[in-house]
C-alpha cells in the first residue's frame, strides 16, 4: 500500500478525491448543524458527532458494496419517454426532502413560536433528528461514492479520501455549527442552499446534468456578501449605540 501511494498520479488522486469529498461534505454539515441546533446545548456535540461517524459507515458500506451502486444506474421504467434507475428515484426522494424540510425550517425560524429551553423535549427529538441525518447521509453518501468511482479505481484510494474528509467535517462540523446558529441571517441563507441542492439533486434525478460548480460557485458568492453584510452590521453597531447613548444625554 506505502508504494502505491508514493506513486504520483495515485497520490495526486487520493488528494484530488479528498477534497472533492470535503466540498461534497459541506451541504452535509450544514444539514446536520442546522439540525442538531434545536436539541438542548449539551445534547448537540455527540448528536452532530454520531451523525458525521453514520455518514462515514454509508459512505464506506456503500462503497463495499460497488458493484451494486453501479447498478443502480440501470433504467427500470419509463414515464413519458423518460427513464428513471434507482439512483434517480433516490435523487428525486432525497432532493424532495430536503424541499420540504429546508422550507418548514426557514417558516419555523421566521413564523414558528420559539421556547428558549429544547430541554423539554425529551429524547425522541434527539432520535428523530438522527432518522432524518441518516436518509439524508444515504442521498450524500451514494452521491459520494458515485464521485470517487470516476475519480480512481483504487478502493484503497477511496477509503482513505472518505475517512480524511469525514476526520476534517469533525473537526470543523462544531464550529460551523454554532457560527451558523450564531448568526439568524446566515441561518436563513444556509437554509436556502440547502433549498437550492435539493432542486440540483431533483434535477439529477430527472437525467438532466447541471455542472455543480455553478451551484457552489453561487453559494460561495453569496456566503461572501453575507459575511460582508455580517461586518458592516457589526460596524454601524457601535455607531448606532453611540448616538442613542448622544441623544439621552441630551434629553436628561
Amino acid at each position: 500500500m506505502i508504494n502505491l501511494l508514493l506513486q504520483p498520479d495515485v497520490l495526486i488522486s487520493l488528494v484530488t478525491l479528498s477534497l472533492m469529498e470535503i466540498v461534497l461534505g459541506i451541504d452535509n454539515i450544514v444539514f446536520i448543524s442546522i439540525l442538531v441546533g434545536r436539541l438542548p446545548r449539551d445534547d448537540q456535540p455527540r448528536i452532530r458527532r454520531i451523525g458525521l461517524l453514520l455518514a462515514l459507515v454509508m459512505r464506506l458500506g456503500l462503497l463495499f458494496t460497488i458493484t451494486w451502486v453501479m447498478r443502480l444506474t440501470t433504467p427500470l421504467f419509463e414515464v413519458l419517454g423518460k427513464s428513471f434507475s434507482g439512483r434517480d428515484l433516490i435523487l428525486l426522494a432525497g432532493g424532495l426532502f430536503l424541499l420540504a424540510k429546508a422550507s418548514y425550517e426557514i417558516y419555523d425560524n421566521l413564523e414558528g413560536a420559539h421556547v428558549d429551553n429544547p430541554r423539554a423535549a425529551g429524547a425522541a427529538p434527539a432520535m428523530w433528528v438522527l432518522v432524518q441525518i441518516v436518509l439524508l447521509d444515504i442521498v450524500f453518501s451514494l452521491d459520494s461514492v458515485i464521485t470517487a468511482v470516476g475519480l480512481t479505481q483504487h478502493l484503497i484510494i477511496m477509503v482513505i479520501a472518505m475517512v480524511l474528509a469525514v476526520a476534517v467535517m469533525l473537526v470543523f462540523a462544531g464550529a460551523i455549527g454554532d457560527f451558523v446558529n450564531r448568526h439568524p441571517s446566515l441561518k436563513i441563507l444556509a437554509l436556502s442552499f440547502l433549498i437550492l441542492i435539493g432542486l440540483l439533486l431533483i434535477v439529477e434525478g430527472m437525467g438532466e446534468h447541471l455542472s455543480r460548480g455553478y451551484v457552489y460557485f453561487a453559494m460561495a458568492f453569496s456566503f461572501g456578501v453575507e459575511l460582508l453584510n455580517m461586518r458592516l452590521r457589526k460596524r454601524q453597531r457601535p455607531v448606532a449605540l453611540h448616538g442613542r447613548y448622544e441623544r439621552a444625554s441630551v434629553e436628561g
